[in-house]
């Protein structure tokens, strides 16, 4: 038995105890600390006191070594409670009750000032100092083991880790665990695609990036709206939030396939040095331009960066019409007029900071929508005209593109020339005709290095060349009457959405109105690349070539 014959000689006056039993892992819950193990011989040891249980605290599961476990707050609050039931609260070994010297020394001399005695049958209680001073001890040596454990469960994961395997938690949506090779009595486990779940992911990606299409690219709450509505549901049946939604669009495993094992601490939330980080190789689920658009879309929405009533407002042009005067954006304003409200663009630096800053101005809000909306339509949505904008863009791109060409071709050629080297060492290493010595491998190093940075090099003119070569006739006329379409048939962020595509700003003016655009940044959409849109007039040639504009009309 864990508790001396001695003790049971002279038994203690009678008292009424509570049970306190944890585990904090399963795999003590199926040795010699188990909860029906730890049941018994306390239940045993109270019988051999005299003492009646009267009622038991389980907390399977629960790490000791704070206080933050449900079922033992509710065992405190009990016993400092004045209707208490329980005058001892017996537990196996200190350790199940507290791995925190300090903390459980604490803990015990407050139950004390209310009555209550912690009793461990395994170990020496009393009020004695020397045994005062053995709890204690008692109790830093047992914090000592749970951190040294700690340490060592640590490193054991982080090394499982290295070698690719996942070390339990639970996986981001879209992924599965399943098991890659047994070790013994041990389960090495791997993450590997649901395909139901990765199917919601790629949706989501869509929703925000292009829509359903009968909508523009949807935001994070709309998104979120979106699959509620349709019954779309988390992995554990409930509905989606924001935070859920923009977690999803924001991690990086879905596009590169790592996944960053110990970027924080799980307990305290501090992030971890990044060179301890471990990155765990998973399957992707979305190409990586996609996630690139999604990125771009989320950081040019951020309200660091654009304001939210630009973003979700239903204010149309809100964020790119400006005013020609002092270059401060345009900001709703209204009126009323008897049971009529009318609303107006106006000059936020007058509105905001007085006529000093700016003379000001105001335009209906319906008259420059419709303007802005119908110019649009007939000067920019027409192939012909869009084939005109972006032909002397292509052209100039063309004329540079000999040069291009010759450092491309050069490019392959030192490929082809590390690559083939890279193969005759290693034949020759494999045929034994040389040894690989620390010299020959820092020779296989520094081609691997200019193979690789030769690679990169073509990858990049191969993605500069893409929005080129993708700008095709047919995509025009596809791109033209989808503009259109949505413009007519679209809801205000449909129609907010394609115009924040093609438009940097609408300068409005006493007389004209200028609708600037970036031709780079046209072809891109075009060729469907298109990663956001930053809503401020950069220093290229705008597509309003011929310096025209559109003149307002009068007010009569």
């Amino acid at each position: 038995m864990a508790f001396s014959s001695a003790r049971l000689l002279a038994p203690n006056p009678f008292k009424r105890v509570a049970l306190y039993l944890r585990v904090s892992t399963g795999r003590q819950a199926e040795n010699d600390v188990s909860l029906p193990s730890q049941r018994d011989v306390t239940t045993r040891y109270c019988e051999a006191q005299g003492w009646e249980v009267v009622t038991e605290f389980v907390e399977p599961g629960a790490s000791a070594t704070d206080d933050k476990r449900p079922i033992f707050q509710k065992m405190l609050e009990q016993a400092t409670s004045p209707e208490r039931t329980f005058d001892v609260i017996c537990v196996h070994s200190f350790s199940r009750f507290y791995r925190n010297g300090a903390e459980m020394e604490m803990t015990i001399r407050r139950l004390k000032k209310y009555g209550v005695d912690v009793v461990s049958i395994t170990q020496p209680t009393g009020d004695d100092p020397s045994q005062h001073l053995m709890r204690q001890m008692i109790g830093l040596f047992d914090e000592y083991t749970s951190r040294e454990n700690g340490k060592n469960v640590t490193r054991a994961m982080r090394e499982s880790a290295k070698q690719g395997f996942w070390n339990g938690a639970t996986p981001p949506l879209g992924y599965k665990i399943i098991e890659a090779e047994r070790r013994g009595a041990k389960i090495k486990k791997k993450l590997d695609i649901d395909p139901v779940e990765a199917e919601l992911v790629r949706l989501i990606f869509q929703l925000y990036t292009e829509g359903d299409q009968r909508t523009g690219a949807l935001g994070i709450k709309e998104t979120t709206k979106w699959l509620n509505a349709r019954g779309y549901r988390t992995r554990k049946g409930a509905t989606f939030g924001i935070g859920p939604v923009h977690g999803i669009l924001t991690n990086k495993c879905y596009a590169t396939g790592k996944w960053p094992y110990g970027r924080k601490n799980s307990k305290t939330g501090t992030l971890h040095d990044p060179s301890t980080i471990v990155e765990i190789d998973v399957p992707t689920i979305i190409p990586h331009s996609l996630f690139d658009k999604a990125k771009a879309k989320l950081v040019q929405n951020s309200p660091k960066v654009t304001a939210p009533r630009i973003v979700n407002g239903p204010t149309l042009l809100i964020g790119l019409a400006t005013c020609a005067s002092c270059g401060s954006g345009m900001t709703r304003t209204g009126t009323a007029r008897g049971h009529r409200s009318y609303s107006y663009y106006t000059c936020a630096g007058c509105h905001q900071k007085g006529k000093s800053v700016c003379k000001g101005r105001h335009v209906p809000m319906g008259k420059l929508d419709t303007l802005i909306l119908d110019n649009v339509k007939s000067q920019l949505l027409v192939p012909d005209r869009m084939t005109t904008i972006l032909g002397a863009l292509l052209e100039r791109q063309t004329t540079k593109d000999i040069a291009v060409q010759e450092r491309r071709l050069a490019l392959k050629n030192d490929l082809a020339q590390r690559e083939e080297k890279l193969s005759r060492l290693y034949r020759a290493i494999e045929e034994g005709i040389v040894e690989l010595d620390d010299q020959l491998k820092d020779r296989i190093k520094a081609l691997k290095a200019e193979r690789d940075l030769a690679q990169v090099s073509l990858d990049r003119i191969a993605q500069q060349f893409e929005s080129r070569t993708a700008v095709t006739p047919d995509r025009v006329t596809a791109f033209t009457n989808l503009m259109r379409d949505k413009i007519d048939n679209g809801d205000a962020q449909a129609k907010k959405a394609y115009l924040r595509a093609v438009i940097s700003e609408i300068r409005v003016d006493d007389d004209k109105i200028s609708i600037i655009g970036d031709k780079s940044a046209l072809a891109a959409v075009i060729a469907g690349q298109n990663n956001g849109n930053s809503n401020v007039s950069g220093f290229v040639r705008k597509w309003r070539a011929r310096n025209d504009s559109n003149v307002r009309p009068s007010d009569s």
